[in-house]
């Protein structure tokens, strides 16, 4: 069965769903500035492979939390002695990405109970 009624707070599914990867993408940085590949690297590995983030989703949600300063982001020689743009958690970010989490263990919480009282 196939319900398209998930939202929250008024957001439409691709808004859950981009706002859950913003969340992600918070955290990963939180542990410290990095660039894209390794912002998707560490929540694959994180997520022990479950979750995968392609580049044409995290991109536009780099530059969505840094439209947002969320983030910040700056080009640096790498270990790899090119540039690469690393990006950072903002004192706005931080804050952000403690509501949110608040906000998802609330979510969570409830779709449990849902799941094993139904």
């Amino acid at each position: 069965m196939y319900v398209d009624v998930l939202t929250m707070a008024g957001k439409s599914k691709n808004d859950l769903l981009s706002g859950t990867l913003d969340l992600l993408v918070l955290r990963v940085l939180d542990a410290g500035p990095r660039h894209g590949y390794s912002i998707a690297r560490r929540i694959e590995q994180i997520s022990e492979d479950v979750l995968a983030v392609q580049q044409g989703s995290l991109y536009p949600a780099l530059h969505r939390l840094e439209d947002k300063a969320l983030v910040e982001a700056s080009w640096e020689i790498g270990e790899s002695k090119k540039p690469a743009k690393v990006y950072r958690l903002t004192k706005a970010g931080k804050a952000q990405l403690e509501k949110e989490t608040q906000s998802w263990v609330s979510v969570s919480a409830a779709i449990n109970l849902v799941l094993s009282k139904a």
